[in-house]
């Protein structure tokens, strides 16, 4: 995995963004592109792309919060983020549906578990689909609860990794 590379999300990278997430993610589900921009331009740092070959291929953004209301439908907008507080809210996982399947989630999620604990980050909180329940809690999530919230028509379930921060 040599011709892999981490880093920072630049302005540049929402067209290719927002492509992967409207391609990885079924209907309502995809963050909208104004969503992906005002993600990219407010809160970069909690923002990481995955490339392989110079191509993004994969992403995880994220806000913070002082508490954390998964349902919160206006904080995938940043409505309340505050980029101090202790705790990180991942808002997109995703690898484009090409390259699923070959570990490069597991890659870009241990660098952001990294990032957020270097940065003394208390907690990563998320949601996700019944079926990735497991894979989050290989990363070391443990299971909070089914979510009230039907984001896309979809359930849900809150999921949250302590990182002592």
């Amino acid at each position: 995995m040599s011709e892999l590379s981490l880093r920072q999300v630049e302005a540049r990278d929402l067209d290719r963004c927002y492509e992967i997430e409207r391609t990885a993610y079924e209907g309502d589900e995809a963050a909208t592109r104004e969503k992906i921009a005002t993600r990219i331009r407010q809160y970069p740092q909690g923002f990481v792309v995955l490339e392989r070959t110079g191509e993004v291929i994969g992403f995880i953004n994220s806000g913070c919060a002082d508490e954390v209301v998964m349902a919160d439908e206006a904080f995938k907008e940043l409505v309340g983020h505050n980029p101090t507080a202790p705790n990180v809210v991942i808002m997109s996982v995703v690898i484009a549906p090409e390259h699923q399947g070959q570990g490069y989630s597991t890659v870009l999620m241990r660098h952001f578990v990294e990032q957020a604990a270097k940065a003394g980050k208390r907690s990563i909180h998320l949601m996700c689909r019944e079926l990735h329940i497991d894979l989050y809690r290989k990363f070391g999530y443990r299971y909070v609860q089914p979510s009230p919230s039907d984001h896309g028509g979809m359930v849900w379930h809150e999921m949250v990794m302590e990182l002592g921060g």
